[in-house]
């Protein structure tokens, strides 16, 4: 048995286990959005917001250049920068083409760390997306909350029709027309079953 042992195994391990999730965190932080199977993108989550909370802990600090704080400041900044150190990696590529390399370190103390300054956790959603093709493997993205205030994405192609605009206010205006022709409809059946009637009753007469 397993007692408290927590977090999952993935049949690795620990050195395997370690790189998967450096190699993991430094793909979500550079790009804030990945896919990959549900559990690991569980797991992935407890690593990251970890690390992040950590940097958003120095407060403004993090926003800060080093040569404008002072010696004790200047050390914390230091201090958080050798924990992200020792389980992320330093620089990654985000675009193969023109070989941009991007500092992950710098990216969390000085952009995600200010950006979820007043949050406290909760810095990434998992979304289920289904089987994958080859095994059935069941998949999610994994990536980081926008910040607050921030235009949502469209979520379009989710099982849905597209509304016009104006939505209810314009169906209701589209649809009263059709009932002010059926009220008038049977508004009119009484004098039209008259008519009939008195046709009929003068046709026998002359009869």
């Amino acid at each position: 048995m397993r007692h408290q042992k927590a977090g999952r195994k993935f049949g690795r391990d620990p050195s395997s286990r370690r790189a998967m999730f450096r190699s993991l965190a430094g793909a979500l932080i550079l790009h804030e959005r990945i896919k990959t199977t549900d559990a690991k993108a569980k797991e992935l989550r407890r690593v990251v917001e970890r690390l992040i909370t950590k940097a958003r802990r120095l407060g403004d600090i993090a926003s800060t250049e080093g040569s404008e704080l002072n010696p004790v400041d200047r050390a914390r900044k230091l201090h958080v920068r050798r924990l992200l150190q020792k389980f992320l990696p330093r620089f990654a590529v985000e675009r193969a083409e023109s070989e941009e390399v991007v500092d992950l370190h710098d990216k969390v103390i000085g952009t995600l760390a200010p950006r979820y300054r007043d949050r406290p956790g909760g810095y990434t959603r998992t979304m289920k997306i289904g089987p994958r093709l080859g095994d059935g493997a069941p998949m999610s993205i994994i990536e980081f909350v926008p910040e607050e205030g921030a235009p949502a994405k469209d979520e379009g192609g989710k099982g849905g029709k597209s509304q016009p605009k104006g939505g209810g206010k314009a169906s209701a205006a589209a649809a009263a027309p059709t009932k002010s022709k059926k009220a008038a409809a049977k508004a009119d059946e009484p004098t039209t079953a008259k008519k009939k009637a008195g046709k009929k009753k003068a046709a026998e007469e002359d009869e």
